[in-house]
């Protein structure tokens, strides 16, 4: 069915569902290695800083309340900056250099899997 079609029934409303899957869980743990600079810029982070040894880490997680859990042991954990934590989707996004990045990704999945019993899916990275 066409988007259009969808938004022209209905009074011209859309109604969208979010469904979240009961458990706790890390669904997504990804580093970006050496991104380019327009990725920076379409996330919303600065693209003006040296990103030559820099990665992002991305991370999706449910319930979406540990988010923000886990944007607090980031930067306790290593030398990163928070650009984007959403409590509403559990997804989190955070920069510094990759060995910075690849320990905080670590020290969140173990501490959600040793302390609180989370199902944690496999770090990769790009």
């Amino acid at each position: 069915m066409e988007f259009d079609k969808l938004i022209n029934s209905d009074s011209g409303k859309l109604r969208i569902v979010q469904e979240l899957v009961p458990g706790k869980q890390v669904t997504l743990a990804h580093v970006i290695a050496s991104p380019d600079a327009i990725i920076y810029k379409k996330l919303g982070l600065n693209p003006s800083e040296d990103y030559a040894k820099a990665a992002i880490g991305i991370l999706s997680m449910s319930p979406a309340e540990i988010s923000v859990i886990a944007g607090d042991l980031a930067i306790k954990s290593a030398n990163v900056d928070l650009g984007f934590i959403d409590r509403f989707s559990g997804t989190l996004i955070f920069t510094g250099r990759v060995a910075e990045v690849e320990a905080a990704i670590e020290a969140i999945c173990k501490y959600l899997k040793e302390n609180l019993g989370f199902t944690i899916c496999d770090i990769t990275r790009t």
